[in-house]
């Protein structure tokens, strides 16, 4: 069918499976910057929160939960239900093919072959265990299996079966081209027992089932019969299917189905359910967007030009620029006041690189035993103010043919992260780490003053590559400088999802090529001056200011990041000093520029030629470059000047916007709907809209590449024009591996994307780059996330930056301490849920936080349509950090896992987005034939139903319906028990109130209402106290009065603003008829304060219930009708919708009496409600 020769690595599981080993690299927290746009957008959702009239719900009635017996859950199949398989296909199966179907299927989620014919049995079998096949047979399959079923009695014949499988292989190929990848996936049962005998057509239950349903053997023919089998097994058949009677034949054939019947299960099979058939299985919505485009084309790059006097090896650049120009800057350094550290020139970097290469290879360990060989890898741990001393090593380390693997300096022995990057270092035989000597004399010591080994680290040998700590090598001795060949040049580590640390390899060709064609991309020249902000130890900074500057011999200015903390406009002021032509930075660079900006009259930026924009791939980095644009356009900006590039660890640069000449046409933007793009498809839509996601073009592919773009999930088949997919690259200039991981490597590096038809699309494989995407218009590239920050969450797609910069922007400079905010997702009930970790500011107060998190609920809800799991707030400074400072997420999330994150605020909502809960269990239906043919049908696995103990009459008290009788009968039998003590804040006891007190202070509530407020039975009063002994009393005294209360928070004094809408909301939509409260409240609700929130004209009659009257009310009111209400529960969601719930009096007295049961409650016991 439809197998291409990269089929044999999609295994067509879960999603997760799918993916394989895709991980999420820790982006560093500085690297978060405020979205101004995003940021109107969300103040504007929040707004339209606060406006609308809410939606009133209508209040629901609590209802018994005796669930009625159903029989549909155990109705044959038949042509009128679809059956299982309607709408229910494997999303991301689109291959599965005719191939994947003829061999049995086995347990890796194509349907197997035996799934084609539901037969009686089958059915049978299915309802006793509670298992679903999960076939993938749409409704006509099930109509012709079914039918053939009533043809042939309880079986099929193997002719007539043929047919079927033939028929369903046929169906199932052309459902599964007919559903796309977006659709909720639904999980398997794997069956791992051997594969069905078709010839046979015996019984394919598996092992697990732990029951065999009898069938004719013999291949069979048209007119066999098969009759049941019932559970007397007196009822044998003749020949010709006439029952007798016969002792003998029973006990044979008694044993003759032991033999057959598979091993019984392990005891645990009997009770431990399957969470996969217990789950609620949602549906696909047939309205969901799907992709209707054309099949995408692979997209070509411009040829690589080749240039004459380029040279064959980076190695051989530096040898020619430091021979014949040894005076010409390679490297100015600034310190933390901006000025000049230290200027390396082209002849110091050869000659210094050249005495590196020299000590590396004669002088670590012995003449006989040399500690170091070519092709060794060693580890380059040099600080972020030191691009000399990093660029003098690495360029040592490829001049000796050694592979250098630059990380991070370690701050602690315990940094987060260590173990992984240590298990790096490990894996690549590491024994060497070449650092500066301000650096090693920083790193932590032992006592003995020698430096400890790091968690997780291999013992290493520091070894500090400063020139005056090296030996001179001999007049004689030269580097061995050949051309670019495929030995590894260096390995550049990546972080995954989970934590793990990747070392990406990249050949010395790769690099090279890679160099050739960043140089055609930007139109560098030799001695261009170029401005570094970012870290040069990897990604853009390495290639553009390590490595590319020094094949063009270019003159890199380095802006250290502590000097950017210090003054985040002093890239800007270099740019202009030195008439730089380039500049490298991050979105985050532009924004702080922006906001420390104070309208200086002497930058111009009119030299600037290309502003790389290295993480312009990120979906957010859009509003920066417009904003800084805006500001600095009059200071000599070009617009065509911004240049966002798209990159990855493993496919190096994937695309770069080239410097525009004049006349020629502008960058193209795309305003996207995120619910579109939550489903993998492309959907423009207009600015005005909040849920919205607008993308700048990344500009065309590299030179010399080929891209294209595949389905996430599954078999690496070409995308449609309309959907999103993971962008793949084919060209030389990319890494070739994970170090020392052939299959990982195989999944990533290996890939044959292929055509609908399975056949792949070019001979040599692309490099999956982990960026999500499209290729647009005039073949301009659109990254809409990456993979790595991708969570499905109820079949859709949410990428973790989006919520991100959604939250950052409720508040975002007040709140969230200095935009330190982790999302990562949790799996719960086989689905992800969405969880939000923010630092929260020093001076936060508890009602900040919460006012916070609600309006990011709201927020997130609006925007994205998704709901959080959990939001948890935690001090500053508390999160786990990486070495440069940003949040260690995969930390974060063990921390979370483990219960040891120690937050100080949670807002939990599973009920908002775990919404595939396990099935309602049914009642089995009575017993008739079929049960006694199968035995076990009502003692089989699962529980039909659980029930709580019945609630008989157990005491006196239980005679009285209502609560108002009971309240009543207590004080009259136990006046003086005291019902309820009221503790103060130092734990002393404040207030207390005895059966016969609350009964009293309740009449005279309900005197106070008949005559104060002339309310009649069944008008409704909202109770506004805080939690205490008024609250009950006024409800009391409502029952007694034959009102309706309805119990609701005050408003919070320090925050009236937002609190006492809330109240107002309630009062309206519960159609109080009036107030009761205390006279604290009752001035805070005239106060000039609240009147500017709700107007007091607008409250109903307002009582404060301090002042009681001393008289009885004449007749205590006693409810005609059970059902009438008791009170109303009304509550806010965190999403900020209303619902109220009608509580009637039985309900009311049940609820009461199944906690005084199920609590065991009794007089003398003490409850502490808190």
């Amino acid at each position: 069918g439809m197998e291409g020769p990269m089929s044999h690595r999609a295994p067509l599981g879960p999603p997760s499976a799918a993916r394989f080993h895709r991980r999420r690299t820790s982006g560093t927290r500085d690297e978060r910057y405020r979205s101004d746009v995003h940021t109107e957008a969300v103040q504007a959702v929040l707004a339209r929160h606060v406006e609308r009239k809410m939606a009133v719900p209508m209040p629901s009635k609590r209802r018994s939960l005796v669930v009625q017996t159903s029989m549909d859950a155990y109705t044959p199949p038949d042509t009128s239900s679809g059956s299982d398989g309607e709408g229910q296909g494997e999303g991301d199966e689109e291959v599965g093919g005719d191939g994947e179907e003829e061999d049995g299927g086995g347990g890796e989620g194509t349907p197997s072959s035996r799934e084609g014919s539901i037969t009686m049995e089958h059915w049978i079998s299915q309802a006793i265990h509670g298992t679903s096949s999960t076939t993938t047979t749409t409704s006509s399959t099930a109509s012709s299996s079914s039918s053939s079923t009533r043809s042939g009695g309880s079986g099929a014949a193997g002719g007539r079966l043929a047919d079927v499988l033939a028929q369903h292989v046929h169906i199932s190929s052309q459902h599964h081209l007919r559903h796309h990848h977006h659709h909720h996936h639904r999980h398997k049962t794997e069956n791992h027992s051997a594969p069905p005998d078709v010839t046979g057509y015996t019984n394919n239950t598996t092992a697990t089932d732990g029951i065999q349903v009898e069938r004719a053997p013999g291949p069979g023919t048209a007119t066999q019969k098969q009759t049941p089998k019932y559970g007397n097994a007196e009822l044998m058949e003749t020949g010709d299917g006439v029952p007798v009677s016969s002792r003998v034949s029973a006990k044979i054939q008694q044993l003759v189905n032991t033999l057959k019947r598979p091993k019984r299960p392990p005891l645990r099979e009997f009770f431990v359910d399957d969470f996969e058939e217990l789950l609620e299985v949602q549906q696909p919505d047939p309205n969901l967007p799907k992709a209707e485009g054309a099949q995408v084309v692979a997209m070509r790059g411009e040829q690589l030009g080749v240039v004459t006097n380029w040279p064959p090896s980076l190695e051989a650049a530096l040898q020619r620029w430091g021979t014949i120009s040894p005076k010409a800057p390679c490297l100015t350094t600034m310190d933390t006041n901006g000025k000049p550290l230290y200027i390396l020139t082209y002849g110091k970097l050869w000659s210094r690189s050249v005495k590196v290469a020299y000590n590396l290879l004669h002088k670590l360990g012995t003449k006989q035993e040399p500690l170091v060989r070519p092709g060794d890898r060693v580890a380059l741990v040099f600080p972020n103010n030191d691009p000399g001393a990093f660029m003098t090593a690495f360029y040592g380390c490829l001049l000796a043919e050694v592979v250098p693997v630059p990380i991070e300096v370690p701050l602690t022995r315990k940094d987060a992260g260590s173990q992984q990057i240590g298990f790096l270092l490990g894996s690549c035989g590491v024994t060497v780490a070449l650092t500066s000597d301000a650096c090693h004399k920083g790193l932590p010591k032992s006592p003995t003053g020698e430096i400890p080994q790091f968690k997780g680290w291999p013992k290493v040998l520091w070894f500090v590559t400063e020139s005056k700590h090296l030996s001179k090598q001999p007049r004689d001795w030269f580097p061995n400088i050949r051309d670019a060949s495929q030995d590894t040049a260096y390995i550049e580590y990546k972080t995954c999802k989970d934590g793990g640390v990747l070392g990406v390899t990249v050949t010395r060709i790769a690099m090279l090529t890679h160099c050739q064609a960043l140089t055609q991309s930007c139109s560098y020249t030799e001695a261009e001056t170029i401005v570094n902000v970012l870290d040069f130890k990897k990604d853009v900074g390495l290639w553009h200011a390590i490595l590319t500057s020094v094949m063009n011999m270019m003159h890199v200015i380095s802006i250290p990041y502590a000097l950017m903390k210090v003054n985040p406009l002093s890239w800007i002021q270099k740019v202009c000093q030195y008439k730089a032509k380039v500049a490298c930075v991050k979105s985050r660079d532009m924004h702080w520029a922006l906001v420390a900006h104070r309208d200086q009259r002497d930058i111009s930026l009119n030299s600037l030629r290309m502003l790389v924009v290295a993480d312009g791939s990120n979906p957010w980095s859009i509003s920066s470059c417009d904003a800084f644009l805006n500001v600095f356009q009059t200071k000599g900006l070009k617009p065509e000047v911004i240049c966002p590039c798209a990159s990855s660890t493993e496919a190096l640069t994937v695309a770069i916007r080239r410097p525009l000449e004049e006349g020629s046409t502008h960058p193209s933007r795309g305003v996207l709907s995120m619910q579109g793009l939550s489903h993998g498809v492309i959907r423009v839509d207009s600015e005005e809209k909040l849920s919205v996601l607008t993308l700048q073009d990344v500009g065309s592919v590299m030179p010399g590449g080929v891209m294209c773009v595949v389905k996430l999930e599954g078999v690496p088949q070409l995308c449609k024009t309309d959907e999103i997919g993971e962008l793949c690259v084919c060209t030389v200039a990319t890494g070739t591996s994970y170090y020392g991981l052939a299959g990982m490597t195989k999944n990533t590096f290996e890939v044959f994307p292929v055509f609908n038809n399975g056949s792949p699309i070019s001979e040599f494989p692309f490099i999956r780059t982990g960026l999500l995407g499209f290729i647009g218009p005039a073949g301009l590239i659109f990254v809409a996330g990456k993979m790595d920050g991708l969570m499905m969450v109820g079949g859709r797609r949410h990428n973790a930056d989006d919520i991100v910069a959604t939250a950052l922007a409720v508040e975002p400079m007040k709140f969230v301490y200095r935009g330190r905010i982790a999302v990562f997702s949790i799996t719960v009930l086989h689905d992800e849920r969405i969880v939000v970790v923010a630092e929260q500011r020093p001076d936060s107060t508890e009602e900040d936080s919460f006012q916070w998190m609600s309006r990011v609920l709201q927020a997130i809800d609006s925007i994205h349509q998704v709901g959080v799991y959990c939001l948890a707030l935690v001090p500053s400074n508390t999160l786990p950090k990486t070495p440069l400072g940003g949040i260690h997420l995969s930390e974060t999330k063990q921390l979370f896992l483990e219960g040891a994150l120690h937050p100080c605020n949670v807002l939990m909502c599973p009920h908002t987005c775990v919404t595939n809960l396990p099935k309602p269990r049914q009642k089995q239906p009575e017993i008739g034939p079929a049960s006694v043919m199968v035995g076990n049908l009502v003692s089989g696995k699962r529980i039909a139903q659980a029930s709580g103990r019945d609630l008989g009459q157990i005491e006196d008290n239980d005679q009285f319906l209502f609560l108002s009788e009971v309240l009543q009968w207590r004080a009259q039998s136990t006046p003086d028990h005291v019902l309820y003590t009221l503790l103060n804040s130092r734990g002393t006891v404040a207030s207390s109130l005895t059966c016969v007190q609350l009964h009293k202070r309740a009449e005279k509530i309900a005197a106070m209402l008949a005559e104060r407020g002339h309310l009649q039975d069944g008008d409704h009063v909202a109770l506004v106290y805080p939690p205490g002994i008024d609250l009950i009393a006024a409800f009391y005294g409502c029952l007694y009065a034959g009102c309706v209360p309805i119990t609701v928070r005050p408003p919070h004094p320090q925050n009236i603003a937002t609190t006492l809408p809330t109240v107002k909301m309630i009062v309206e939509v519960s159609r109080s008829v009036c107030v009761m409260t205390t006279q604290i409240i009752t001035k805070l609700l005239r106060s000039k304060e609240a009147s500017a929130a709700v107007d007091v004209r607008m409250w109903p009659p307002v009582i404060d219930t301090d002042d009681l009257p001393k008289k009885k009310p004449p007749l205590l009111y006693k409810p005609s009708n059970p059902d009438t209400l008791a009170y109303l529960d009304f509550s806010v969601s965190t999403t900020g919708m209303l619902a109220g719930v009608k509580m009637s009096h039985t309900a009311t007295s049940a609820f009461c009496r199944s906690i005084k049961l199920q609590c065991e409650l009794y007089p003398s016991r003490e409850v502490a409600i808190c």
